[in-house]
């Protein structure tokens, strides 16, 4: 069988994710998986699509992850490979949706506005 890939998305992190039948090896920009990602929570975040559909040690992944710090780009991954898990088995779809992995989580920073010192702060009102 052929490599499957998927983008996930996560605040400025992109991860661009491939999947294949393997041995469960990950490989995130050329390292290790564990190399990589040094919290545990990470660890956690990336293994879930995989709890959730009981394919843990069955599928190799090769990513590439851009942008954002650690834990963006974890639930980046995340997203991707919960992406082409439902790619690869259309079965899997519903167990994924029901865990909330195939929704893109779309929050971000807002932006600082003119006139304030933070996107809501204001600068401190003195009446005198």
């Amino acid at each position: 069988m052929e490599r499957i890939y998927a983008t996930g998305k996560r605040k400025s992190a992109v991860a661009r994710v491939w999947i294949m039948p393997g041995t469960g090896q990950v490989t995130v920009n050329g390292k290790d998986f564990d190399d990589y990602f040094d919290m545990e929570t990470a660890r956690l975040v990336v293994n879930q699509p995989f709890e959730v559909t009981n394919t843990l040690g069955k599928i190799d992944v090769f990513a590439t992850l851009k942008g954002g710090g650690k834990t963006g780009q974890s639930e980046a991954l995340r997203h991707g490979i919960a992406r082409a898990l439902q790619i690869m088995d259309p079965d899997l779809r519903a167990p994924l949706k029901k865990a909330g992995l195939l929704t893109r989580d779309a929050r971000v920073k807002e932006r600082k506005k003119y006139g304030l010192a933070g996107a809501r702060k204001r600068y401190q009102y003195s009446k005198r």
